[in-house]
């Protein structure tokens, strides 16, 4: 996956006039304007880096000549104490760009390296781990972009994507069969239907309309395997609600294809990241 240029600068600049709305009132006035320095991102924890091109662009846009040096790359399992990347430029740069930056860069590592963690959990089953339209406002595109860093799959990335029907839609169209039929009717070609389903009364009757992915929302694991052997290939099924590190192993053991996890995105830890400064001698 490729993270779109376009969007990428537009965040930055965003986050940057965010974070210095006129001046930077202890940089500005503290550093020579020629000064020139040498700073390290520093991993401070264990985890799966993603995020770094993102974080050195916020340093070119504020100097288009900054330099820079990557020693580890999106994808690469850091340990603590390894240095990631060591940059040169304005010391003002520097100073102005460190926490947009960070913050970025942190929070893509946590969303990878939450994932990579939930991947090794379910390792040897059918299940793929796949993230929710649950991200922070702003941040879907690098937040689905960490996920497949961790090795996670992207689920639906807007509502255009796929006409996925959950409980509110089922019951405003007045059921199942009947909004299935009424949006086969509108639907082009190469859209798939998802249904999502609260018992295996309601998966029964997605079957029978043929719809391409069915949701077991907050399913218990019994019911879950019950839904595997009924659904028998007819159709991908997706183990979603409340799913935690501690109920992975178990759900991927069911026979789902797909596990959709809102965690991954909306309520990672930011990844242990420094950026130091290397004094001038």
């Amino acid at each position: 996956m490729t993270l779109n240029k376009i969007y990428i600068d537009r965040l930055i600049e965003n986050a940057l006039l965010e974070d210095i709305n006129y001046v930077d009132t202890a940089t500005d006035y503290l550093i020579p304007e020629n000064q020139t320095n040498s700073a390290m991102f520093i991993a401070k924890a264990d985890g799966v880096l993603a995020g770094i091109e993102t974080a050195l662009r916020v340093f070119e846009i504020l100097q288009p000549d900054f330099k820079a040096e990557i020693f580890k790359k999106d994808g690469d399992f850091v340990k603590k104490g390894d240095i990631i990347a060591e940059i040169n430029g304005k010391t003002k740069t520097i100073l102005k760009g460190e926490r947009v930056a960070l913050n970025l860069l942190q929070h893509m590592s946590g969303v990878a390296t939450a994932v990579a963690k939930a991947v090794n959990i379910i390792e040897g089953t059918n299940a793929s781990i796949a993230d929710t339209r649950k991200t922070l406002p702003g941040l879907r595109p690098i937040e689905k972009y960490a996920v497949t860093v961790g090795g996670g799959k992207n689920h639906r990335y807007n509502l255009s994507d796929c006409a996925m029907l959950k409980d509110n839609h089922i019951d405003a169209g007045g059921g199942i069969t009947n909004a299935v039929n009424t949006l086969r009717k509108k639907l082009g070609h190469t859209v798939k239907i998802e249904l999502e389903v609260r018992n295996l009364d309601e998966l029964r009757e997605a079957l029978s309309v043929d719809v391409d992915i069915i949701m077991l929302d907050n399913m218990s694991i019994e019911d879950m395997k019950k839904a595997v052997e009924i659904t028998d290939g007819k159709a991908k099924l997706e183990a979603s609600g409340g799913i935690t590190d501690e109920t992975l192993r178990e759900v991927s053991e069911t026979g789902v294809d797909i596990i959709s996890m809102g965690a991954i995105t909306h309520s990672v830890k930011a990844f242990d990241i420094s950026l130091k400064i290397i004094p001038n001698n």
